[in-house]
Formats: structure tokens, sequence, C-alpha cells
């Protein structure tokens, strides 16, 4: 079995797509003005967190500029204003006023849609606005080039199973072709983030007052102090706290290098009782996995106040 002949169809495929993603990758001068500020839901795609969490921002956004009013836990929608709204802020507010279905008020956690519909209908209005404002842009101008990408798939497959047969190499051959076809046509135009877009997109700030943060605890918003977790006295090495994750933020400060910047990503802990919340240092990824609201128990360090690992996590939404 002579297989020379599908191995370089297959590099010539491979060397092309790797062209197309360099050439598309260069960054392009805009012209559309980036925005001097960006809505929050915006920011929080931009920043990769999930249509949950962006939904949620969007909902308390409009809660700021007085489209509801929330207490505790509950949630009012107030009489239509003459102010204009993007389409991702009129599909929020319609699928809000359907949840509640006429009452006067309903508790907040009870108002996020279904993942579903999240993905296939606010999570392309909310990525749409971040193209109007130029802190997006496609991969490529229209789908003629991923579709050609996945046709010329046919040439090394076709070389591969006319060489080898029903085989193995015939068969990884077919289900490459149909996964990086499937991905190159449903991956559609794709999505990056322009230079003003990766500006903004930079690390969640840490809380303005640590005196008095509006947290959410799982059973309601409550003002609460945050306060560092930590102690200098003797006491166990690791020790298992639980709680809600009330907040999420990354500290910058200067790091070693000249230039350079060290990210310390934080979240803070409520057990739903106190009168503070709890703040641990935690990697990267656990940053990215839990949201807030999310129930959790953590092994932490007590002394550094420093999260070893996650035993149980609990998606609130």
């Amino acid at each position: 079995m002579d297989l020379v002949w599908p191995a370089a169809a297959w590099a010539l495929w491979a060397s092309a797509l790797v062209t197309a993603f360099k050439v598309s990758g260069r960054e392009r001068p805009s012209k559309t003005p980036s925005a001097a500020q960006a809505p929050q839901p915006v920011v929080e795609l931009l920043r990769g967190l999930r249509a949950q969490e962006v939904f949620h921002a969007a909902l308390f956004e409009l809660a700021g500029r007085g489209w509801a009013t929330i207490h505790g836990d509950r949630l009012s929608l107030t009489p239509p204003r003459r102010e204009p709204l993007l389409p991702y802020e009129r599909w929020v507010l319609e699928r809000v006023a359907a949840r509640m279905a006429g009452a006067p008020n309903a508790p907040v956690v009870a108002l996020m849609p279904d993942g579903a519909d999240l993905e296939s209908d606010f999570m392309p209005l909310v990525r749409q606005c971040a193209l109007d404002l130029g802190l997006a842009r496609r991969r490529w101008q229209t789908m003629i080039v991923p579709v050609l990408l996945a046709v010329a798939l046919v040439i090394p497959w076709y070389a591969t199973v006319s060489q080898a047969g029903a085989s193995w190499a015939g068969g990884i051959a077919s289900l490459v072709a149909v996964v990086a076809g499937g991905s190159l046509i449903l991956g559609g135009r794709g999505f990056l983030l322009t230079a003003r877009g990766r500006e903004i997109a930079g690390p969640e700030a840490a809380p303005l007052n640590h005196e008095q943060e509006w947290i959410f605890t799982g059973s309601g918003w409550l003002g609460v102090e945050i306060e560092p977790a930590g102690s200098e006295g003797p006491g166990p090495k690791r020790q298992e706290v639980a709680g809600y994750v009330v907040k999420r933020w990354v500290d910058v400060t200067s790091g070693d290098e000249p230039g350079s910047r060290r990210h310390t990503y934080c979240l803070a802990l409520h057990d739903g009782r106190s009168a503070q919340a709890k703040a641990y240092r935690v990697d990267q990824e656990t940053y990215k996995d839990v949201l807030p609201g999310d129930s959790v128990r953590l092994l932490v360090k007590p002394r550094s106040g420093t999260v070893v690992r996650i035993l149980a996590h609990e998606r609130h939404w």
C-alpha cells in the first residue's frame, strides 16, 4: 500500500489551511470607529465568558439604567423608557418579560433563559454589537475561503481512500475530512478581536470599594465586606471551605521584567451567613471555570489564602 501521494495531498491541504489562517489573522485597518466605552456584556463576551454570565451582565446593566429594579433577589420591570436599546438588550427584556408572565416581580435566578436560546439567539446579537463597535472582526469577509478549504478536502480524502480502501488509513482519512470540513463550515467566518477589543477585554478590575460590595449569595443580593483570606498564626496546612462565588477579579501588578505585568486571579466566597466574604487566590483555569452564583467546595491553604483545587462545583444558573 503506497501512501506517498495521499500523504503529499494531505500536506498540501494542511499548508493551505495554515497559510489561510495566518493571512486572515493579520490585523486589518478598521473602518468602524472604536468605542470609547463598550457595554459590559460586550466586554464579558470579549473576555470569553459563558453566555449565562454575559446575559447576567446585560440584565444588571439594564437595571442600572432604570429598565428594571432589583430588591434583594427579586427583579421588577419598570415602565418602558424612550432610551434606544441595542438588539441584544431588547432580546433580554423580551425574554425576561416572557418568563415573568405578568407577575409584578420574580427571582433573578428564575429569569435565566435556556442555554440553547442564549447560544443561538442572544450571543450572536452580542457578537454583532462587538463587530459594529469595531472591537472584533470576522476572520474572513465571506464564506468563500472556508467553503473552498472544506471542498479541497475531497482531494486528499479521495487519494487516501483510493489507495487504502476500507483499511484503518481510509477510516482515519474519512473521519478527519468530516470533522475538519464540518468545523470549517459550522465555524463560518470566525470571530477575532481587534487591537482595541483586546485592550478593552483586559482583566476584570478589583472591587472599587472592599467595604461595601454588592454580591450574589445564592439567596439574594447583599452589601457585604470582602476581606482577604489568610492568617499568620498556626493552623492546618489544608482546609475545606464552601459557599457561593460572589465576585471575581484580577489584580494587575508590575512583573519582574521591565514593562511586564503579573496577573493575580481572585474570587470571593460567601457562606450565606457571615457579614464578610473571603477573597482567595486561584489559578487562571479555575477563574475561568467558576461564575458568580456558583456553589463550590474548595481545598485551600488557609495561611496564604490560595485555592489548591475545586472539590465540588454546582452551577447555580
